[in-house]
């Protein structure tokens, strides 16, 4: 386990006790897994209802170099690989319009973590695009989204400063970072975050702080199975709880499994069971606030119906038009499908926004967004099933 009995930030101190994750980890292995699924379903059925919510989305890959090398990724292009870009302007906006008239409401912006304080080939092609870094490239591209179409910026660019976070606010209606764990070993020569400045935990803490700080709406979350212990996983939900505690921003928190792929270094390192992956979700739901929506990617498990057993209420954003770029070589599932899935499970699938209904308010939202939101409001749900959260 690593020790975060200290973590100060902003002169607040974020204390993990082990006798805190203790209390998790006993619940954990002296509880059938049934008995822990069941528990953590009756809490998401007393807030959440019988309604699975997911958002459709179009996936804007903005760059996919990147300062950091995880072990894990394959999304990530070395800068002198000839697939190593970013998306130009008029590409954005022919993605952004083809998931406009495809029925989208989000469009997500992934891209590599500040490629161009690592390497000459981005720096580059971002002067030659009039810009200095990817964060005021990524500003813009926002903008030009919200001025050219109705759909919603939701913002995934890992770590950012208090005013790389501000300025973006102003453009997106949601933002996101994976939190991923709380272990300073995995940042150790041979582990999956060596070399990798933007995966030291204290940096992606400082982020979910100052989002929290400036009323953020946002996205978290952790990843199974790249070397951390149970315990880690435990510290990580219980420092996300403390944060959100304090600020009251955290949108959803996902729980991600590791998938091996070719051509990585992880290749052949184990991925999290079935099993390992319903216990996990079921801990964070009992961990978590209710408020907190659970998530969990249906396109990286064939059995995902069963996370509903264990205490999920989103199934995140899927594309009608764009693969997952992160995870290429799992599609997403079929809406209908979907549909029919969950309610075979005694559930109603239901769409959302990025940003979700508790958060529509002044407070979390720049006007910019608060105008820009009823374009896509409008469009959803034809019923009022979506009415149902927000008296949640």
């Amino acid at each position: 386990m690593t020790k975060l009995s200290s973590v100060i930030i902003k002169k607040e101190c974020y204390d993990i006790d082990k006798s805190e994750i203790d209390i998790y980890k006993r619940l954990a292995f002296n509880t059938s897994l049934s008995e822990l699924m069941e528990r953590a379903s009756k809490k998401r059925d007393a807030y959440w209802g019988k309604m699975i919510t997911y958002s459709k989305k179009v996936f804007v890959p903005l760059t996919n170099m990147c300062r950091d090398t995880c072990s894990y990724c394959t999304f990530v292009k070395h800068p002198d690989d000839p697939e190593a870009k970013i998306m130009s302007p008029d590409e954005v906006l022919r993605s952004a319009r083809k998931g406009e008239n495809s029925g989208c409401k989000e469009l997500l912006f992934s891209l590599g973590e500040k490629p161009e304080k690592r390497y000459v080939k981005p720096k580059k092609a971002l002067a030659a695009l009039g810009y200095e870094s990817m964060t005021d490239y990524l500003y813009d591209m926002c903008k030009l989204v919200i001025e050219k179409t109705s759909l919603l910026p939701h913002v995934n660019a890992g770590t950012l400063s208090e005013y790389e976070l501000k300025k973006l606010k102003n453009v997106s209606a949601s933002m996101g970072m994976m939190l991923e764990t709380t272990s300073k070993r995995l940042n150790k020569k041979g582990e999956a975050h060596y070399a990798c400045p933007d995966k030291v935990p204290i940096q992606r803490i400082r982020t979910l702080v100052a989002a929290g700080s400036l009323k953020v709406p946002f996205t978290t979350g952790i990843l199974i199975g790249i070397g951390e212990t149970f315990d880690e996983r435990i510290e990580a939900l219980l420092l996300l709880e403390k944060i959100n505690n304090r600020y009251g921003h955290i949108q959803e928190v996902i729980i991600q499994n590791f998938q091996r792929k070719p051509n990585i270094a992880m290749a052949e390192h184990p991925e999290p069971s079935l099993n390992d992956m319903l216990q996990t979700i079921a801990l964070a739901r009992i961990i978590l606030s209710p408020s907190i929506s659970i998530q969990a990617p249906p396109n990286l498990e064939q059995e995902h119906i069963e996370y509903i057993d264990a205490g999920i209420n989103d199934w995140g954003g899927i594309s009608p038009v764009t693969k997952d770029f992160i995870n290429p070589q799992h599609p997403w599932p079929n809406i209908d499908a979907l549909t029919t899935m969950v309610r075979n499970a005694g559930f109603e699938l239901g769409e959302r926004l990025t940003v979700y209904p508790k958060f529509n308010t002044r407070q979390f939202l720049s006007p910019t967004i608060s105008a820009h939101i009823s374009k896509s409001a409008n469009k959803l749900h034809p019923t009022d099933k979506y009415k149902k959260l927000e008296s949640a």
